[in-house]
């Protein structure tokens, strides 16, 4: 079957053409979900959602689940939506297993049941393999990406942003848009979560400036402060203060930089509350980060007692304080920081 853009699905849809299997197929993972609201908006009404959209991963062993409810009908709705997540898992099973799945798929799909919509999804798959091959051949392909070229992408994540912006009622300033994808270096998770929070701030103006992006959006390069995560989680100070002067002398702003830590602590103790996840992309939807990044949150949480995660915070806060009121040196500040970061619980909890 054609391969086609999220954008090009929501025009489909609202042509009312059927479509019996979609295969969202990417690693953005912000336009496979704005695809999977759109598919539940269509076919499922609000009230039976609960009974008619289900899901599933292949990575738990659940493909042969997906496919029987796919051939079951619904509660109180005409169409249900089943997805299959993590399919990708499906090529790494053993050559006997791997062969049976892709059967069995193919078979459904040969065959569809006419009251549902099956939604396979994958981050990548082998078009040498049978799977990607069959899937190719009898799916609806939705690519989830924004391809390898880096102009490539910088172009979509400034069209999307000023989509997104038009929809929250507020316009770009000319060159704005560009710099807001600059600086979340086009990850689209991250690009809408920062368009929300620059359009309260814009209020009536409803124009986003570029003093606003420059002002309130923490840049993806300050935000490799993600790599101190390991350092301070296993208490490494030496290694720690010899990132921390690479930065500021790479002109790293501290005040930047403090917000960078801050908005990482944060998600390090929510990533603490997550549970029940078992990949990088899965840990992307709950923490709302790219998933290498999620990944790391997930790993670094671990290691870190909740108790020192918000004394960390309160020594972020005092750091801001001092940056902001004190006159102290920033450096100084900044190195005394990561001192109080990367020493020990009781250490940290009295600074």
């Amino acid at each position: 079957m054609a391969r086609i853009s999220p954008e090009e699905l929501l025009g489909r849809l609202e042509k009312g053409k059927p479509v019996a299997a979609i295969l969202l197929l990417g690693e953005e993972v912000y336009l496979r979900d704005a695809c999977r609201e759109q598919l539940i908006e269509t076919f499922v009404p609000e009230a039976a959602r609960t009974w008619a959209v289900s899901r599933y991963s292949a990575e738990r062993g659940e493909a042969q689940a997906a496919l029987e409810q796919a051939q079951t009908m619904a509660m109180l709705s005409p169409q249900q939506v089943v997805f299959l997540e993590d399919t990708e898992a499906i090529e790494r099973l053993g050559e006997k297993n791997r062969d049976e799945a892709v059967a069995q798929l193919s078979a459904y799909l040969e065959d569809p049941a006419p009251f549902t919509v099956l939604v396979v999804e994958a981050t990548t798959l082998d078009q040498r393999m049978k799977l990607g091959k069959m899937l190719a051949e009898k799916a609806l392909v939705v690519e989830c990406g924004l391809g390898e070229n880096a102009g490539e992408r910088q172009a979509a994540a400034v069209a999307l942003a000023r989509a997104i912006g038009k929809e929250q009622g507020v316009e770009f300033e000319k060159g704005a848009a560009e710099d807001l994808a600059e600086f979340v270096a086009a990850d689209l998770m991250r690009l809408k979560t920062e368009i929300d929070k620059l359009a309260t701030y814009a209020a009536e103006k409803k124009i986003i400036a570029r003093a606003d992006v420059t002002a309130l959006v923490i840049s993806e390069k300050t935000t490799t402060v993600w790599e101190l995560a390991d350092l301070l989680a296993s208490r490494q100070p030496k290694k720690a203060l010899e990132f921390l002067d690479r930065l500021l002398r790479d002109g790293e702003e501290p005040l930047q930089m403090l917000g960078a830590m801050a908005w990482m602590y944060r998600k390090l103790i929510e990533a603490s509350e997550v549970r029940g996840v078992t990949n990088g992309w899965q840990a992307s939807r709950a923490l709302g980060m790219r998933p290498e990044q999620a990944e790391l949150a997930l790993q670094n949480a671990r290691k870190i007692s909740k108790p020192r995660l918000l004394a960390g915070l309160r020594a972020l806060r005092n750091a801001d304080d001092q940056l902001k009121g004190s006159g102290a040196e920033p450096r100084t500040v900044m190195e005394f920081l990561v001192a109080q970061l990367t020493s020990g619980e009781a250490k940290v909890a009295r600074g």
